[in-house]
């Protein structure tokens, strides 16, 4: 029988084994997984201790859970993106902030990690006044942000209670909220209670709302919604209800900007839950309040390439930035830190000059780690901060005429409104990187 010293000794040329395997992935493009590690090593590797051989590795039989080691610097260099097959994967942080607020950088920041999905969610189901103190400091607005069951994609959003509720002594934050939770469990579930493969927005919209609308906790209220799941291989779909909205941005260019649905000027699609008290008064005076469903959603499909930039928000961004203002705050971002570089074009292959993804964008949006909490400094968190941030002070400048302030001159000239409109924020963004498999 080996003597202890031998099994000490035993475990330490483990680890020893193990910690080199561990430079090795990190230092390699190659080898961006333990399985890729084993393939490359002899069939048999044997450990002796003082000439006796304590134990051997058959590599060639070794299996090894699907979780992957990444290589930061290789992570989604176009040069390893070609070598062979790829997935999509999607970077992606919020930022929010409520009306009369300041913006934390730090604490109204949501960075979304795959690995943990824990601290999406706001609590409980049917609990939506309970769990206040958990939402996010984002008001009446709200967004989520979770895996797609185990397929590898990801659904996320985001929703804008509508104010008008408060008049009527209901809080739209209620359904907002909620809404967003719903959504959140039930892409985690899926395909668990869906009818389409893959999962469609529209339908992840109208759980959500199904739901809302069976939760006493919520008793009335109504919200705008932009919903939108992203696949492994690069697709993109929305629905998009009302005046949130998004933008694609490619190649430091605005690719597709989302037309907003309102009835009138400052008068969205919504959905909505009326109670039946407000129901009964409203048919005594004639009435009619609107009230549209998921099924009235404008739907959109993109193909997605490496290094897209994608930012969803609520009108509280919309209606102090403008498209063109969203690109700058992103092309500044991303060309001034390499995560889009420019390409002067070499003519090889037809290539012309322009903009395109950096060697290290995977490497600058790479979240490690398990936690769900902003960790700082990623491209997508920054990117976050920088447009809540801009929509924030744009909010409060009564010298720089805004989106809205342009539409209230455009529609009633005899408007003396100048500045921005204070409102909730918020804003998810979401990097496209392109990976090896």
């Amino acid at each position: 029988m080996p003597s202890s010293r031998t099994f000490l000794s035993k475990y330490v040329l483990i680890a020893l084994i193990g910690a080199i395997l561990a430079i090795w992935a990190s230092l390699s493009p190659q080898a961006m997984s333990i399985r890729n590690i084993l393939s490359q090593l002899p069939k048999r590797i044997t450990v002796a201790y003082n000439g006796s051989p304590l134990f051997s590795i058959n590599a060639a039989t070794t299996t090894v859970a699907s979780a992957t080691l990444t290589s930061r610097a290789a992570y989604s260099t176009p040069a390893a993106v070609a070598k062979g097959a790829t997935r999509f994967t999607y970077r992606i942080a919020a930022s929010y902030s409520g009306k009369g607020q300041r913006l934390n950088p730090i604490r109204n920041t949501y960075e979304f990690n795959p690995v943990n999905i824990s601290a999406i969610f706001e609590g409980p189901q049917g609990a939506a006044k309970a769990t206040r103190k958990k939402r996010p400091a984002s008001g009446q607005d709200s967004f989520f942000v979770g895996n797609v069951g185990n397929t590898g994609g990801v659904a996320f959003g985001v929703t804008d209670g509508v104010g008008g509720w408060v008049e009527s002594g209901i809080d739209p934050a209620d359904f907002a909220h909620s809404l967003c939770n719903y959504m959140g469990k039930a892409a985690a579930r899926f395909p668990a209670g869906f009818k389409t493969q893959p999962l469609a927005p529209q339908e992840l919209l109208q759980i959500g709302f199904d739901k809302v609308m069976k939760d006493d906790s919520v008793p009335g209220g109504g919200s705008t919604a932009c919903i939108a799941t992203a696949t492994t291989e690069g697709r993109l779909d929305v629905a998009n209800l009302g005046d949130s909205g998004f933008l694609q941005l490619r190649q430091n260019a605005v690719r597709y900007h989302s037309p907003a649905q309102t009835h009138a000027f400052n008068t969205p699609y919504q959905l909505s839950k009326v109670p039946k008290r407000m129901l009964v008064q409203e048919a005594v005076f004639g009435v009619t309040r609107f009230a549209e469903t998921p099924k009235d959603a404008d739907l959109t499909s993109h193909q997605l390439q490496h290094g897209d930039a994608l930012v969803f928000a609520s009108d509280g961004v919309w209606d102090n930035l403008s498209p063109e203002d969203a690109l700058g705050l992103a092309s500044r971002q991303l060309l001034g830190n390499g995560g889009w570089v420019e390409d002067k074009g070499d003519g090889e292959g037809g290539r012309v000059g322009g903009v395109r993804a950096g060697e290290r964008l995977g490497y600058l949006t790479y979240t490690p780690g398990a936690s769900s909490e902003a960790s700082g400094g990623k491209l997508q968190e920054t990117l976050a901060v920088l447009i809540a941030g801009a929509a924030k002070n744009a909010s409060v400048d009564l010298r720089r005429d805004g989106p809205f302030a342009k539409e209230v001159k455009k529609r009633f000239p005899n408007e003396n409104y100048h500045g921005g409109k204070v409102d909730d924020i918020v804003v998810v963004v979401v990097v496209v990187v392109e990976e090896p498999v």
